[in-house]
């Protein structure tokens, strides 16, 4: 083989590696602009799945001491009724000594 067609032949050679190269460079440029997407799509939806997490959390902690509150509003409104019904179950009892007690106050002053 005359040396211009080995030399055209390395310069073909050369060029398709290089051609080859560009080409891997390239794709792989391509693979990491796609990879970081995904990965920022994968972060999005895992930032949205974590918010919405948190505000069901959120909600069922609102819901649970809802239901504490009025449960201790109940309480409360059992022992205040309780409180009225003792003491009106007490005022007979209570007026019959006042009154005891001004009788006592009275006959001693006279």
């Amino acid at each position: 083989m005359p040396r211009p067609e080995v030399l055209e032949r390395i310069k073909e050679a050369e060029q398709e590696a290089d051609d080859i190269v560009a080409e891997a460079e390239e794709e792989r440029d391509q693979r990491i602009s796609e990879a970081r997407e995904e990965a920022e799509s994968v972060r999005r939806e895992a930032e949205e799945e974590a918010t919405e997490l948190h505000e069901q959390r959120l909600a069922e902690a609102r819901e649970e001491i809802e239901a504490e509150r009025e449960e201790i509003l109940d309480e409360g409104e059992a022992e205040r009724e309780a409180l009225v019904e003792q003491a009106r179950e007490n005022e007979e009892e209570a007026v019959e000594h006042v009154v005891d007690l001004f009788e006592e106050a009275v006959h001693a002053q006279t």
